[in-house]
């Protein structure tokens, strides 16, 4: 593994160390930070999609829908901006993604067990351990049991923070095994 693959590697599990932390402390209050922050996002893309579709030349602007593009863009920002709460709301399908999302990490992490072995790497079960607990929790978000959005919130910063700090440890180790 490359030294910038590490480094990627390290950043994003910090992030998602800190994204845990912060889902601990204000659940609510970051998701509607988070969501009206990607609401205004796109409004302003919409924008300038919509601008630049008036600037281009009418024969490739029609080709390009830069407006429909724009309007719709703008359209879901202003949902996010003036309706995030339907986000808090449609949380048990939220969380079902996030929970795909991770199956799918855990399946890409049991990838880099499987090619640390074939390339006879150390230590390569730190990995693995981490593969098999990232796909557990994936099925025991996906199992969805709780019957409280709180608790839920709980889960998912925890699940988050623990597979991170896995994340770090893989990637920290991965550096000491490839020496």
């Amino acid at each position: 593994m490359n030294t910038t693959s590490r480094i990627s590697r390290i950043i994003l599990a910090l992030c998602e160390v800190v994204i845990g932390i912060i889902l601990l402390v204000n659940p609510v209050g970051f998701t509607t930070g988070i969501i009206t922050f990607l609401g205004v996002l796109l409004l302003l893309l919409g924008i300038a999609s919509i601008v630049q579709y008036f600037r281009t030349v009418p024969e490739a602007a029609a080709l390009e829908q830069r407006l429909a593009r724009g309007l719709l863009m703008s359209a879901i920002g202003l949902f996010c901006i003036f309706n995030s709460g339907w986000f808090i709301t449609a949380f048990p399908l939220l969380t079902a993604v996030y929970g795909i999302i991770t199956l799918i990490t855990g399946i890409v992490k049991v990838q880099w067990t499987v090619d640390m072995v074939r390339m006879k790497v150390k230590k390569w079960f730190l990995v693995g351990i981490n593969a098999v607990l990232t796909i557990v929790c994936a099925g025991i978000i996906l199992c969805n049991p709780f019957s409280s959005a709180a608790v839920l919130w709980v889960f998912v910063a925890v699940t988050l923070i623990v597979e991170a700090i896995l994340d770090l440890i893989g990637a920290i180790f991965t550096k000491t095994a490839a020496e």
